[in-house]
Order: structure tokens, then C-alpha cells, then sequence
């Protein structure tokens, strides 16, 4: 697998499978949308592995690989699996916390034997490895403000805590089939929901007050990530700005169906998302236009 073979396929794994995510990338100066697509891409084939195979065995021994290939790799041996030439490149050109890297992992590895979680700080702690890092991972591409890289990290990881909600309120009959439950059980209680309830696919009352529960939590998490948008330099706010925009939609929808999410995908019209992008797109320009902008004098 070549460098830019790996690129693309990052690139593809980000438009297959993020459309959402995929579109705001294309506001980003051109030269930092492969090195997204490579932290993307990574996240979501250790993702796919967990989630696509059949058998645990298999699956363990799948992220395994991935795992032993990833180490060497980053300690300077070949990158031998079709994400990683991307994804070790990206790393190491912006320094990537490897630290980040080994939660993102063992959030997968939970993923292989855990299917409840108890609390929302439970769920809060499996959140850190497979959301709040992807935040922070990505924080090094969009860059931060000289100064603030310290002060952006918590907004950083507010937003992963953002999106991953919203893909598990919008995800919930999906997860159930792969015998996952992202809802706190306490919170099931709470509503007097059992799990065999969601498993019905039928929005109760109960399950709607639940359902209408977790948005409002959700939204939370945005609001904590909305002040790290002007930490940002000007070129990368576009696209965090639309992202934002694009994955709260979500939430909107799920409130628009009175919090259906058994029935069809909810998810933004295509309509809206163009809308969205083409709101944002002048000031990506002309923030990218400006940044290029650089006078040299020759003495």
C-alpha cells in the first residue's frame, strides 16, 4: 500500500461511511483535509473491525493485528496495513499523543466484551477512548490559536463527547442488534424502560421521555464545545463550524420524528447539508486566501 494509495482509501472510508463529517472536511485548506481523512479513516476501520466480524475470536484477534502492525509501525518498521502508512504519517507530522492513540484502542477492545453500561459516567469513561481523544487527536491538523492549544483540548474533546451521543441516540436500534446498549441503564430505569423495551422497536412514552433525555444531554456536550471554535486559527472554524451545525441537525431530526429512531435512518436532508456547506464556504476561502498570504522581504 502506497502513501497516497493510503490517503485515498482514508479518504473514501471518511466519504462512505461520514457524510456529515466528509462534507464539512471539503472546507478545510486542501492540504489538511488527507491528513483528517487519515485520523478518520484509521478510527473507523479499528471500528469496522470490532463491529463486522462474527465471531469475538475473530474480531479480537483482528484488532490484535491491527495493534501489533500499529506499534511497530510508530516505533519505525514498516506500515503494513492499508490505513496505517496515513494514519503513522499524520502522527507523526503533528505530533500526535500516542497517549490518545492507546485510549482509542482500548475503547474498541471494550467494545468486543462490553454491551451496558451501568451509569453516564460508565459510559462517560468508554466515551473518552472512542470520542473525547478523536477531539483531541484531531486538534493538532485544525490547530489552535498561538497560545491556546491548552485552553482548545477540553472543547475538543466536549465535541467527540457530541458527535458519539448523537450517533448513539440516532443509532440506538442498530447498536441493540449488535447487542450494545450506549444508554445508560440507570437512565432506563429512571423512564421505566427495560432494554427488551428498545428491542421492540416501538417509540413508547417512556421511551420518548428517555429518548428526549439523552438530546438534551447531547446538547450540553455542544454547548461546552462551542466556545473552542475561535480558538481555532480562521481556516479550520469553517469546517468545525459546519460540522456542528451538520451532526446537531441530527439531533433535531430525532426531535422533528418525536423521537422515532426505530423506524427510518434520521439523518439531515441532503438539501440542508449543501445549504450548510454553502453558508460556510465564503469565509473557508477567504480565511484560506489570507493564510497564504505571506510577505517575504529580501534585505
Amino acid at each position: 500500500m502506497t502513501l497516497t494509495a493510503s490517503y485515498e482509501l482514508c479518504r473514501r472510508l471518511n466519504a462512505r461511511h461520514g457524510r456529515s463529517y466528509y462534507l464539512a472536511t471539503l472546507l478545510l485548506p486542501s492540504w489538511k483535509r488527507p491528513h483528517v481523512h487519515a485520523l478518520y479513516g484509521f478510527a473507523r476501520y479499528a471500528d469496522e473491525i470490532v463491529d463486522s466480524f462474527t465471531m469475538t475470536g475473530d474480531r479480537k484477534a483482528a484488532l490484535d493485528r491491527l495493534c501489533l502492525r500499529l506499534e511497530r509501525a510508530l516505533a519505525g518498521g514498516p506500515a503494513d496495513d492499508p490505513v496505517l502508512p496515513a494514519f503513522v504519517q499524520t502522527v507523526r507530522s503533528f505530533a500526535v499523543d500516542h497517549a490518545d492513540i492507546t485510549a482509542f484502542l482500548g475503547a474498541m477492545r471494550a467494545d468486543l466484551t462490553v454491551g451496558r453500561y451501568a451509569t453516564y459516567d460508565d459510559l462517560l469513561g468508554y466515551m473518552e477512548g472512542s470520542a473525547a481523544v478523536v477531539g483531541t487527536m484531531t486538534l493538532p491538523v485544525l490547530e489552535a490559536l498561538p497560545g491556546m492549544e491548552r485552553r482548545a483540548r477540553e472543547p475538543a474533546r466536549q465535541l467527540g463527547l457530541a458527535f458519539q451521543l448523537t450517533n448513539f441516540l440516532r443509532d440506538v436500534a442498530e447498536d441493540l442488534a449488535r447487542g450494545r446498549v450506549y444508554l445508560p441503564l440507570a437512565d432506563l430505569d429512571r423512564f421505566g424502560v427495560r432494554v427488551e423495551d428498545l428491542g421492540a422497536r416501538v417509540p413508547t412514552p417512556a421511551v420518548r421521555e428517555l429518548l428526549a433525555f439523552e438530546v438534551e444531554r447531547a446538547r450540553a456536550h455542544y454547548r461546552l464545545a462551542l466556545e473552542g471554535v475561535d480558538l481555532l486559527i480562521p481556516s479550520s472554524r469553517p469546517c468545525v463550524r459546519a460540522a456542528y451545525e451538520l451532526y446537531g441537525g441530527i439531533l433535531d431530526r430525532i426531535e422533528a420524528a418525536r423521537h422515532d429512531v426505530f423506524g427510518a435512518r434520521v439523518a439531515v436532508p441532503r438539501r440542508r447539508r449543501l445549504v450548510v456547506f454553502a453558508r460556510h464556504l465564503l469565509a473557508a476561502s477567504a480565511a484560506d486566501r489570507a493564510e497564504r498570504r505571506v510577505t517575504v522581504r529580501v534585505p
